[in-house]
């Protein structure tokens, strides 16, 4: 398979789960978008908006020469950076559910935490790329991301937001394991990672709730529990088939989040275990083919941004079908490719955008 035929699959397969999010976002939210805004494709309008957005920028992201994103790593974490403390002074940050993470302007919302994502493994991949005989040490190879990675972390931390915390550090460590840290560092981070999370969790009423509603949802299903069980609901009573398309049940106001974090659930509902499996196996496809890329791209720093980037699709894909099945806590990390999620859709085509331009450059050496 040439890398021509594995760009223009990777892209059929993109554009396909794109197709299935736009169907879904308009069934899962049209009601809900009727009953608060009297419009019932509002959901609809924006996600498209997205989607014009995020297309032209994917665009860009594939036709201009990846490598040029190595003299732009170290500027790009510094805009990051001084994003993440805008959005948390009151008036320029807006506040929604005591959590403080979005710019607004007009209609167009933007989350600077999701550009901290994708600075943080542009950054990460030039990093090993330029210091690769360094890496395996502490001091010269480990600390310095660690450094630029606490303070992205702390940062995203205040907004409050664990989830794209989490995601980010898992991430960057993948790629500093395949860059060849050494497995007792890691190891040893991990182990040290375990009391920040403990305090983070148990310290945090609302985060201690979720691990508990997770364990026992049964426990309060009024309340912490409500979410699980209703994304449950949703999929057990899709069966093989599905209710059909627009008939789920679940929406009407009784699955929160339907059209954003809990979308699969309502697939699940309406077109059944086929319709899940039929995501399952696109996500699968994607993944296998992005891998082929990295497999046969020449460029250090090329390898690990395609590393990077497929690493934080896969993740944010296993978390939100975990937290629908009922095997994680909830986390608010959207389906990729799927989901309504503004900013962080945008980002999820740019990624395949420099997905595609490193295959592009393995195709043309």
């Amino acid at each position: 398979m040439t890398m021509r035929t594995i760009r223009i699959q990777l892209f059929m397969i993109t554009l396909i789960l794109v197709c299935i999010g736009t169907v879904m976002i308009f069934s899962a939210s049209s009601i809900y978008a009727w009953e608060r805004y009297k419009d019932s494709a509002f959901f609809l309008k924006r996600h498209l908006s997205f989607l014009l957005v995020g297309g032209v920028a994917a665009f860009l992201a594939m036709c201009l020469p990846y490598k040029r994103l190595q003299a732009w790593a170290r500027p790009l974490i510094f805009i990051s950076l001084g994003l993440l403390l805008l959005v948390l002074i009151p008036g320029i940050g807006r506040e929604v559910s005591g959590a403080r993470r979005w710019f607004r302007f007009g209609f167009f919302s933007f989350q600077p935490s999701e550009l901290a994502a994708l600075a943080m493994i542009i950054y990460t991949a030039d990093f090993i790329s330029r210091k690769a005989n360094l890496i395996k040490t502490f001091r010269h190879g480990l600390l310095p991301v660690l450094g630029v990675m606490g303070i992205v972390s702390v940062l995203i931390l205040l907004q409050p937001d664990l989830g794209t915390t989490l995601s980010i550090c898992v991430v960057v460590f993948i790629m500093l394991f395949i860059g060849g840290l050494r497995i007792q560092h890691l190891v040893a981070l991990a182990i040290c990672s375990i009391p920040i999370l403990y305090v983070l969790i148990a310290h945090v009423a609302y985060r201690r709730t979720r691990i508990l509603a997770f364990l026992n949802p049964w426990a309060d299903p009024r309340g912490s529990g409500f979410q699980i069980i209703q994304s449950q609901l949703a999929l057990g009573s899709g069966g093989i088939f599905g209710e059909g398309l627009g008939h789920s049940r679940q929406k009407l106001f009784y699955l929160p989040a339907a059209h954003t974090d809990f979308i699969f659930s309502i697939i699940g509902e309406e077109l059944g275990l086929l319709g899940t499996l039929a995501v399952v196996v696109l996500l699968l496809l994607f993944i296998r083919l992005a891998l082929k890329i990295i497999k046969n791209t020449n460029d250090r720093f090329g390898y690990f941004l395609a590393v990077g980037l497929l690493s934080m699709i896969v993740l944010k894909a296993m978390v939100n079908i975990g937290v629908s099945c009922g095997m994680m806590p909830t986390k608010g990390l959207p389906l990729p490719f799927i989901s309504y999620g503004g900013s962080s859709f945008m980002f999820d085509l740019i990624s395949v955008g420099l997905l595609l331009n490193v295959a592009r450059q393995g195709e043309y050496p």
